[in-house]
């Protein structure tokens, strides 16, 4: 960054919570469950995916992709801010809080994208189920997960370029708890309007055209539910396509709260409880969200941990006669 100095700063200040110094406790307990639950709830998933054969579909793919993601995206965040809750230097250096800037926004992009990538999974299955294995074919499914990972990353370079060049004035203190473009755009001592509306543009660009394109999709799904005639295949259709639905709203709707709503008095309190939702909260939820209310997940679980248990019983038989 060119500051005032003409030399990038050695650390920043994260200023979090400590306004509300009785909540950092508190608030270390319920991150520090999340972010077990988070690892281990996505670790399950994609385990169980890739190690059950009747898993190995495109959905579950995608899926996969979207476990590993949540995984990056808490752990790029999460460990950094349990210890400044716990310290009374609440610290990150210039190279952490450039990879934490990046990591952020290039899976957040990365999200948006594979997000609506599932959901044209889901419509091909439902609207066109007789051409579902033509058209979801293995190559097509991998450029597709490719290409929302080489999209985020490759919007994370540029936005992370136009907020880093920026001079720096006075104390580097950044008002939250992770170095988010919104809040470092604040420590600027030039005029932040162009690189506002080019985050205002890509936000609209990543946020609301997937946003609608997954409305769409979710349209001719709803259609074509309807003219199943069984209602256990109605029931099984809204199932598979439920998960995927609440999981998009979780995100969507936060996301869109943090970087399309004009600012106002509370806005920095509400990006703070608002990031905090979509970068902690929602990656734990997630793995429950699918498993919960999917089937196929929680007996291919069951088949796993059955087959261990065999496999310990035969080796223990094995032991016992020799």
């Amino acid at each position: 960054m060119k500051g005032v100095n003409a030399s990038a700063p050695w650390e920043f200040t994260l200023l979090g919570f400590s306004d509300r110094p009785r909540l950092e406790h508190p608030l270390f307990v319920v991150f520090f469950v999340s972010y077990v639950a988070t690892i281990f709830g996505n670790l399950t998933i994609i385990l169980v995916s890739r190690l059950d054969p009747k898993l190995h579909t495109p959905m579950y793919f995608f899926l996969t992709n979207l476990s590993l993601l949540d995984l990056c995206y808490t752990t790029s965040t999460v460990p950094q801010m349990l210890v400044n809750l716990c310290s009374t230097r609440k610290v990150i250096s210039y190279g952490g809080c450039v990879a934490q800037l990046f990591m952020f926004l290039a899976l957040g992009a990365t999200e948006c994208v594979l997000l609506a990538v599932m959901s044209f999974d889901r419509f091909v299955a439902i609207c066109r189920p007789l051409h579902y294995s033509v058209v979801m074919h293995q190559r097509l499914c991998l450029q597709l997960a490719a290409a929302s990972w080489i999209t985020g990353f490759s919007n994370s370079v540029w936005l992370s370029a136009l907020t880093l060049q920026l001079p720096l004035c006075g104390r580097k203190e950044v008002d939250h708890f992770l170095c988010e473009a919104p809040a470092l755009l604040k420590l600027s001592c030039v005029d932040t309007t162009a690189n506002e509306a080019e985050l205002f543009f890509v936000s609209v660009l990543f946020h609301l055209i997937p946003s609608t394109l997954i409305l769409v999709s979710y349209a001719f799904i709803a259609r074509a539910v309807l003219r199943i005639q069984s209602a256990e295949g109605r029931r099984k259709a809204f199932g598979t396509c439920g998960s995927h639905l609440i999981v998009v709203s979780l995100f969507y709707g936060t996301a869109i709260s943090v970087y399309l709503q004009p600012p106002s008095p509370n806005s920095k309190d509400r990006g703070k409880m608002v990031s905090l939702f979509y970068g902690i909260i929602a990656p734990m939820l997630n793995p429950l969200i699918y498993t919960l209310k999917n089937k196929e997940v929680k007996e291919a679980f069951k088949r796993l941990v059955a087959r261990a248990a065999l496999k310990k019983e035969m080796k223990d038989m094995q032991m016992v006669r020799f």
